[in-house]
């Protein structure tokens, strides 16, 4: 287990050390998301993600218009 630590400024900033930095693989624009999992505890996770990660994860089987969509959605608003 590693063992890294950062003091808090009196602004209330920390720098994350270099060596948590590399293993998240956190650069600077990255956002930051704190989780608390017990009282008095978190996991810290990045929230940003190159959009590119995202390329393949939903398999489309066809593909729809712009045109079609509206119709749905038009149709979706007009159920209730």
């Amino acid at each position: 287990m590693n063992i890294s630590t950062a003091t808090v400024t009196s602004k209330g900033q920390v720098t994350i050390p270099a060596a948590v930095r590399n293993a998240l693989s956190v650069g600077p624009g990255d956002r930051i998301q704190f989780i608390e999992v017990a009282p008095g505890r978190f996991e810290m996770l990045v929230a940003s993600n190159d959009v590119k990660a995202l390329k393949g994860m939903i398999k489309a089987d066809h593909h729809v218009s712009i045109e079609e969509m509206n119709e749905a959605i038009a149709n979706r608003g007009n159920e209730s």
